[in-house]
């Protein structure tokens, strides 16, 4: 039973040490990248207004101080109101309401190997059929490391 006891101490205390790891070392990033769209060619903005039946380019610049995986585009309603942390400006919704046709935009795109600054530019057609009203546009980074990061902004469509 002494020996079963050793052996399992043993293998404790080898799992123990090589489980942890040097803070110190610079290869290891800890950063999480970036995404502004409030800069002039940044779109959309805080209760931008999109017309059904439109096109639009979606703009927004992203960084890493390493290396840029991917990105995101997300626009869904907000007929229920609910609202993302990071939002800046409140806007103004209108009353709640069901979903019928609700325009739902979900992509995602690579970004190019060796890149730590990249500008989204997207064309988004809004289609002409979808149910009016508050949504929201979520641009989400991820950079190589698998550090991520999100914005979202309220618009309307009408």
């Amino acid at each position: 039973m002494k020996q079963k006891f050793e052996y399992i101490f043993i293998a404790f205390s080898l799992l123990l040490l090589t489980s942890c790891s040097s803070s110190d070392d610079p290869s290891v990033d800890e950063e999480r990248p970036t995404i502004n769209i409030n800069y002039s060619g940044g779109f959309p903005q805080a209760c931008e207004i999109l017309e059904r039946g439109e096109s639009y380019t979606f703009r927004a610049q992203v960084t890493d101080n390493l290396e840029l995986a991917a990105y995101s585009v997300n626009i869904h309603h907000n007929f229920d109101h609910h609202t993302h942390d990071d939002q800046g400006a409140e806007c103004e919704l209108e009353a709640t309401k069901e979903a019928v046709n609700p325009m739902i935009y979900i992509e995602n795109f690579d970004i190019p190997d060796g890149t730590s600054t990249y500008e989204i530019n997207l064309s988004i057609n809004i289609p002409d059929d979808i149910d009016p009203g508050d949504y929201h546009c979520s641009f989400s980074v991820t950079d190589e490391t698998g550090w991520q990061s999100r914005t979202s902004v309220d618009i309307k469509i009408q």
